[in-house]
């Protein structure tokens, strides 16, 4: 748990914001004018093996919290995840007053283009409020590389486009190994950075060759699966300059950022919170 300022300097009662994604849960206390107090996460896998009674060992950090006024939820990963932030909840505050956010038509400055505006995910909807709140004015293109990799396109005018979906770094790689007889398995805590696999050899006349061939297989698996992503953001980013003629920031976030931006060629700016700040702007409309 990291404290950003003194909690009780916050005139109303804080604000509790919870982002829960396929791989972990994201969490941050904010003041009642977005001010960060406290930040923290959790893998799924660090989820208590038991019954629900258990669950106040989860969330641990919570307990040297201040009462929140309330928590803003976004959660991508389903039911179960769903009763484990309940359940954490109920544990360290009974009662407290919970809402589960939805994407909308329009919200904080951002109109939904999405044919059927609530199919959208509450994550990639909060991350373009989180995104024009901190670029406001900009034309965005917002990459986020998780389990899946989202593409979104935000105009100037905080008007959504629309977007795009792959498989993320890490489920590329799982996937090659769980479905071929000789590759293996990788995941972001196996596979070989790409500096690894950048590192120029010389050939056979004297010559480098490109950074990202590699001369083993998990190297090969790990350059492959990042410039692939890559390849699909630089591309996604080029025509919409081309279809709007004009600059376009790419921000990119997510647990597989690093990997995926070693292999990027063109401008972006990192933003590791906008679920969170999205929340925020979300909880504080409220």
């Amino acid at each position: 748990m990291s404290g950003a300022r003194d909690a009780g300097s916050a005139g109303a009662p804080p604000l509790l914001l919870i982002d829960a994604g396929n791989s972990r849960i994201k969490w941050a206390l904010v003041a009642a004018d977005g001010a960060r107090l406290f930040a923290g996460a959790a893998n799924h896998a660090d989820a208590p093996h038991a019954q629900a009674s258990t669950e106040t060992r989860d969330f641990a950090d919570w307990a040297a919290l201040p009462t929140p006024g309330g928590a803003w939820i976004s959660n991508v990963a389903g039911a179960a995840v769903a009763q484990r932030i309940d359940a954490a909840l109920d544990a360290h505050w009974p009662g407290l007053a919970r809402t589960v956010i939805r994407s909308a038509q329009q919200q904080c400055g951002v109109t939904n283009g999405y044919t059927t505006p609530e199919a959208l995910g509450s994550d990639r909807w909060a991350g373009m409020i989180g995104a024009r709140a901190a670029f406001p004015g900009e034309p965005l293109l917002i990459a986020t590389f998780g389990t899946a990799t989202t593409l979104e396109a935000l105009r100037a005018d905080g008007t959504f486009i629309g977007g795009l979906i792959a498989p993320g770094w890490t489920l590329m790689m799982r996937s090659l190994g769980e479905h071929t007889a000789q590759l293996p398995v990788l995941d972001a805590h196996n596979a070989p950075g790409l500096g690894d696999a950048a590192q120029r050899q010389q050939g056979a006349h004297g010559s480098e060759t490109a950074p990202l061939f590699a001369t083993d297989t998990k190297r090969s698996i790990a350059a492959g699966c990042a410039l692939a992503q890559a390849g699909l953001v630089e591309r996604a980013w080029a025509d919409l300059q081309d279809a709007w003629k004009m600059p376009v920031r790419l921000v990119v976030s997510g647990g597989a950022a690093t990997e995926a931006t070693a292999a990027l060629k063109v401008p972006h700016t990192r933003h590791d919170a906008l679920v969170l700040a999205g929340l925020a702007l979300i909880a504080m409309q409220s």
